[in-house]
């Protein structure tokens, strides 16, 4: 399978006054194609400067990451800036949504950033609320729209782009359980076609749901386990 995700002795330090912090210590894994992943620790673990990494948020101190095949390191911020928006797609805790804006309006915004026709524009955005199953909430305001409707609006702006790769920092962590169910049941059928996905968690209830989980404790990966059967939020009471 293609790699989408690599990285190589990541390593992250922060200098804090006379303080020297090692956020992250010689990381290195891959992230196949199709895969999901959880990414769990505890608060200081490192997980979160992790995927600020991955997203190309920081920089590592030293190490390599290649993300999609191409090496991010040493890239300008303008690079970095269009791999943000073409190739990684942003899912947030906080659902991120611009008030007084529709639906299709919130989705569409990595492509006026890209420059995208508008016409396009449209159909595009239209396609990723229907993948989400929002297509007949299109012209509604976030304030409209129910906590689970909104991050539903937020994974379908974070798919527009086709992005090579899904992050998603605490995606459940402000709703509630049945609406956390729903939208994981998404996740899952986004990943059965074959996008890839990050998630961070700090539940291990829903990081059942994800096929491998990750474990971070100070700066470094304690565990790697592959999740043998995940939970299929399609099939938890509230789910779908």
């Amino acid at each position: 399978m293609d790699k989408v995700v690599r990285v190589s002795n990541l390593s992250k330090v922060y200098n804090m006054g006379d303080q020297r912090v090692e956020a992250l210590k010689d990381v290195s894994l891959t992230i196949e194609s199709g895969d999901f992943a959880a990414i769990m620790g505890a608060s200081g673990s490192g997980k979160s400067t992790f995927m600020n990494i991955l997203g190309c948020l920081d920089t590592p101190t030293s190490g390599d990451y290649w993300l999609g095949g191409e090496h991010v390191g040493g890239l300008t911020k303008d690079s970095l800036a269009e791999i943000r928006n073409k190739k990684i797609g942003f899912v947030f805790q906080g659902f991120n949504l611009l008030a007084r804006t529709s639906a299709v309006e919130n989705v569409q915004l990595p492509l006026i950033y890209g420059k995208v026709p508008a016409g396009i524009r449209r159909e595009r955005a239209m396609a990723a609320l229907a993948l989400v199953g929002l297509a007949d909430r299109a012209g509604h305001y976030s304030n409209q729209l129910s906590g689970g409707q909104q991050q539903r609006v937020a994974i379908a702006r974070a798919l527009v782009n086709e992005p090579a790769i899904i992050l998603a920092d605490e995606p459940t962590g402000n709703l509630d359980s049945v609406t956390s169910i729903e939208i994981l049941a998404i996740f899952q059928k986004l990943n059965r076609q074959g996008i890839t996905i990050i998630m961070v968690t700090h539940e291990p209830d829903v990081a059942a749901f994800t096929k491998r989980n990750l474990l971070f404790r100070d700066g470094r990966i304690l565990a790697d386990t592959q999740v043998a059967q995940p939970a299929d939020a399609g099939q938890v009471k509230g789910g779908g």
